[in-house]
């Protein structure tokens, strides 16, 4: 009986025991579901917005930052990040988050422009962005901002350029018809008269290259060169450009000497590859003074992408200073504007030359001295054909002589080439 009764006591303690042990299991457990974790304090993207909200703003090209009734950020796009509007979880942009605060106040949706100041950069540049806010359901905002400054920046290239055009067309224009007054005035002088129809003769010879230049800007800015492209013989190029400046170069006593690798082709518009370096030529003869010697010469380059034709007009003119050289390819920029007048030069050349070559795959690059010379590069992709029709090329060595008498040798690197300019004659 006292053995029974002693088991009998220490199964009761110990069922006592593990029910004490449940009850505390149980209790410690739901404390913990109940303390908040890092991963609950997350909003859960899905349960605060719309049903179908989240899809669209994914694919929303403008930067879109929705907002909760405290400010804080429930949505943002990666380029909103990117623009720098969102940080630590908080809208950045103060003007924007005050526009969000007055729009969950009234429910109106507001826009405004802003200037943002560029992150990463200590050039003080600035972002012109467009923001709108309008209210998203009940209790969420929703921002989206777009990205203005290219536009911007485009904008303002198309007012400089409406602006440079209308004072290159009144220049002749002008003179035009004070030139014809003066006619009109001289007509018992016919030593006047004759004196100022040539001058009409410059003047409108001025304006018909310049609305020449115009189309042809157009045109290289609206074409695809792809769509008639060819293989194009760099020697034939060459020998276009030549004469197109022959009578130029022969009036002030300027040699022109061609050399290089024969037998090279690029792949493109053949008249708007003979466009840009007629340009390059022509700049040349223009900017050399009389007794001079301008020198084309062809070749073929490795580079990573496939092998490039770089084709070099090198000058012994009044070269280009380092802050010059900066804008030289800009629409109507001059270096010289008196030598521009005298020599009827429009500031389009260069911008035409660019154009040519950016939508040719290629570049063009620019090496000048003040007072020894330049040295203008374009670098075109090769015709994937023209290992076919012509030899290989040799090495720099095999460079006809006759250019380097003109030009002088030039070392180079892979991207590009520099002229010594104390070589020459």
């Amino acid at each position: 009986m006292d053995v029974n009764a002693a088991v009998a006591a220490a199964a009761a303690i110990a069922g006592l025991l593990t029910g004490v042990i449940a009850v505390l299991t149980f209790r410690w457990s739901e404390r913990e579901q109940a303390r908040p974790t890092r991963s609950s304090m997350r909003p859960d993207v899905n349960a605060v917005l719309p049903p179908g909200v989240d899809t669209v703003l994914s694919v929303l090209r403008s930067s879109a930052v929705v907002l909760d009734e405290s400010d804080s950020v429930v949505k943002a796009s990666s380029a909103a990040y990117a623009l720098g509007l969102v940080r630590g979880g908080k809208l950045a942009v103060e003007p924007m988050l005050h526009m969000a605060r007055d729009t969950r106040r009234d429910g109106e949706i507001r826009q405004v422009e802003l200037d943002l100041p560029r992150r990463g950069t200590g050039r003080g540049e600035a972002l012109a962005v467009s923001a709108r806010v309008a209210p998203l359901g009940s209790r969420l905002v929703l921002l989206l901002v777009e990205d203005l400054t290219e536009a911007r920046r485009i904008e303002a290239v198309r007012r400089d350029f409406v602006a440079n055009v209308s004072h290159e067309l009144k220049t002749p224009t002008g003179a035009l018809s004070l030139l014809s007054e003066a006619v009109m005035d001289a007509s018992d002088d016919p030593e006047a008269v004759t004196r100022f129809a040539g001058r009409m003769q410059i003047e409108a010879t001025r304006l018909t290259n310049l609305v020449q230049e115009l189309i042809d800007l157009s045109r290289v800015q609206n074409d695809d060169p792809l769509e008639d492209a060819e293989p194009v013989r760099v020697d034939e190029l060459v020998a276009e450009a030549m004469d197109r400046s022959r009578h130029a170069a022969s009036t002030k006593n300027i040699t022109m000497a061609a050399g290089g690798t024969d037998g090279l082709y690029v792949w493109g518009n053949r008249g708007q590859l003979a466009a840009a370096l007629g340009n390059l030529v022509e700049n040349a003869v223009n900017y050399s003074p009389a007794r001079t010697r301008v020198g084309i010469a062809g070749r073929r380059i490795s580079a990573p992408g496939g092998d490039l034709i770089e084709i070099a007009v090198t000058d012994q003119g009044i070269g280009i200073s380092e802050k010059d050289r900066e804008r030289i390819f800009e629409r109507f920029y001059r270096v010289d504007p008196a030598r521009s007048r005298a020599t009827g030069g429009t500031g389009l050349g260069l911008a035409i030359v660019k154009h040519v070559a950016a939508s040719h795959g290629g570049e063009v690059t620019v090496w000048s001295s003040e007072g020894q010379g330049s040295t203008f590069t374009l670098r075109l992709p090769e015709a994937a054909a023209s290992r076919d029709r012509s030899p290989v090329a040799a090495p720099d060595d095999d460079v006809d002589d006759s250019a380097d008498d003109a030009v002088g040798p030039y070392e180079t690197t892979d991207r590009e080439p520099i002229p010594h300019p104390e070589v020459l004659p």
